[in-house]
């Protein structure tokens, strides 16, 4: 009597190292997922967020250097500074969705590979053009654009990720992935002053008495961009499973503009208030004196720590989806970011107007600034969190659309779990993309050059922000709590709801 031994679920010999393609990938299975495929998606995991971190520092390098370029001899206005900002932005919101159709095209690790090279581009022309104040101020605007294709590497890398781990899993991986990406933001903001020599580190490092040269960080992140194309290389893998056409029906889904909008308020405002942050704190808390010194905060102390909070509340926003459903998870953060905000105003609102440099107005604005940074702070939690319970609802929605159109059990099942699986990759690169036009129009919106006071410009910028945040928490009460719409298409998954 003959048996037939059940296929090997271990991971093949060959997808235990980098740099393959690997045939055989089932991260549903556990008995495949314990014998290895564990090990093979957490090194893929940690190699992808070095590589998105490097491109989130890129992508914002503008928004620490703005704040310095004065300093170092540009005649730029307040206006001039937040477009400077908000350009990479744009840029980086545009190509996110062709770089998400990138990874079933070209392979993940090959993708990661290509787009860590890229960042070559924006950091050697900053290096270049940075140590040349004649340079006429279009030409910086385009320099700055270049630094949008860092803000690419996300949707890229999220969507490669998405792939790599079970669905039970994919909240934590997809919300550590984006929050090492996020850091990026808070370690270029905390260090790149440092790095130029334009400020000290809390008494620990002095700034440099000759002035910052900002060249430094150019080549710096230049290097970096080198280690981070080749450690894709070596430590990487692509995945056949992976491979298929763009995914352009999602694109018909009410689900993927509802899901885009609501990422617009949370990682829109992330983005953009990390941008323009530096710009904001040296316009309210700093006036240059008579002496060339100036009096106030000096923003290079406190800037990152948005980016910092935003970033580590965003794995948080994911488990807490996993735990009390997504649409109430991102609800929440709405009426936070709602509240937050509206704080943020009021702060502002105690200024004294500082037309004219004086040392006395700063100082006496100096003492709302306790006010102001915990309050932005709280937005920038809820951002986090609203950006981790949002992302988690894409591929829930997906699968659960895939688990209500077909039999438990059967072939079709197994081709519709995969069909979700590539689907909610693309929803989730067409999401960051949407999202992130937010972080071109938050700056914009604070240097609105239509408005002749700089401090009315913030002031009015934040009301709007309040609104829109108001309209987001409508639009999930509505698409997602409210019983009888999409709630009914979409119901809760493991308990854990959308």
């Amino acid at each position: 009597m003959t048996t037939t031994s059940a296929p090997d679920p271990g991971v093949p010999t060959e997808a235990m190292k980098g740099g393959t393609w690997i045939e055989d990938w089932r991260p549903e299975d556990p008995a495949f997922w314990g014998a290895g495929g564990a090990t093979v998606a957490r090194r893929n995991l940690l190699w992808s967020i070095f590589s998105e971190h490097l491109g989130f520092s890129v992508w914002l390098l503008w928004s620490v250097t703005a704040a310095m370029l004065v300093q170092v001899g540009f005649a730029f206005t307040t206006s001039q500074l937040f477009v400077l900002v908000a350009v990479p932005n744009l840029v980086g919101a545009l190509v996110r969705l062709p770089y998400t159709f990138a990874v079933p095209r070209f392979g993940g690790r090959n993708w990661t590979v290509v787009s860590a090279s890229l960042l070559l581009v924006p950091t050697l022309l900053f290096a270049h053009f940075v140590q040349r104040p004649g340079t006429p101020y279009w030409v910086f605007v385009l320099v700055a654009a270049t630094a949008g294709l860092g803000g690419g590497n996300f949707a890229s890398s999220m969507s490669n990720i998405n792939f790599f781990y079970p669905t039970a899993r994919k909240g934590a991986a997809l919300g550590l992935n984006a929050a090492g990406g996020n850091l990026g933001v808070a370690v270029i903001q905390l260090f790149l002053p440092v790095v130029v020599g334009g400020a000290g580190l809390f008494g620990l490092v002095r700034a440099a008495e000759g002035g910052p040269a900002l060249q430094r960080a150019g080549h710096l992140y230049a290097a970096l961009a080198l280690v981070g194309a080749l450690c894709a290389w070596l430590f990487m893998n692509n995945l056949t499973m992976a491979r298929s056409r763009p995914q352009l029906g999602v694109l018909r889904h009410r689900h993927t503009w509802v899901v885009s909008f609501l990422y617009i308020g949370t990682f829109g405002s992330f983005i953009g208030y990390s941008a323009a942050l530096p710009l904001l704190i040296k316009l309210n808390f700093w006036v240059p004196t008579t002496d060339g010194s100036g009096a106030g905060i000096d923003f290079a102390h406190y800037a990152f720590l948005g980016a910092l909070v935003g970033s580590v509340a965003r794995p948080y926003g994911g488990w807490l989806a996993d735990k009390y459903g997504g649409a109430r998870v991102t609800a929440a953060s709405f009426v936070a970011m709602i509240a937050a905000t509206l704080a943020v105003l009021w702060s502002l609102s105690q200024l004294t107007p500082n037309p004219v440099a004086s040392a006395a107005i700063a100082r006496e604005n100096q003492e709302w600034f306790p006010w102001f940074l915990p309050f932005f702070l709280l937005v920038f939690v809820a951002t986090g969190i609203g950006n981790g319970s949002t992302y988690r609802m894409i591929p829930l929605i997906w699968r659960r659309r895939a688990v209500d159109r077909t039999a438990s059990g059967t072939p079709e099942r197994e081709s519709a779990l995969a069909g979700a699986t590539r689907e909610s990759s693309a929803v989730i690169g067409i999401a960051g993309a949407v999202g992130a036009i937010g972080g071109f129009l938050v700056p914009m919106t604070f240097g609105a050059p239509w408005v002749a006071d700089p401090a009315a410009a913030v002031r009015g910028a934040f009301v709007a922000f309040a609104s829109f945040y108001g309209l987001c928490l409508a639009v999930t009460w509505f698409c997602f709590l409210r019983r009888g719409f999409l709630v009914d298409r979409v119901p809760s998954l493991a308990g854990a709801g959308i």
